[in-house]
């Protein structure tokens, strides 16, 4: 639940039914029933159901690794919705690839050139 200047919002699911399938609410309709709960005199009126589309990537991991023709451009995105959870970690991988030095575990797995 996330207070904002027009009301509140409640969300927080992730559906993997591809561009071309139409957004099944039920889940939403599930948190809101949930919200209500919890949150005593929630109004749901004027509110509205949304769905905003959120790349991934096959594997589900995120790419992390020096691009394949400049060596010295560092990717690192794909995180899905861990990125604000793995960023230190991210940071602290992107940091040592741009200073040379050895990242403390092999990063084949993240490689952008994997696909």
């Amino acid at each position: 639940v996330t207070p904002l200047e027009t009301g509140v919002r409640v969300g927080g699911a992730v559906e993997f039914g591809g561009i071309e399938r139409p957004p099944n609410y039920a889940r939403s309709k599930a948190l809101l029933d949930k919200a209500q709960k919890f949150l005593p005199g929630l109004d749901p009126a004027g509110g509205r159901e949304w769905m905003g589309l959120r790349p991934s990537l096959p594997d589900s991991l995120p790419v992390i690794g020096g691009a394949r023709q400049a060596g010295t451009i560092v990717y690192a995105f794909g995180h899905g919705h861990l990125g604000l959870t793995q960023a230190g970690a991210t940071g602290r991988l992107v940091r040592d690839l741009i200073l040379g030095q050895n990242p403390v575990f092999d990063l084949s797995p993240f490689s952008p050139n994997r696909f």
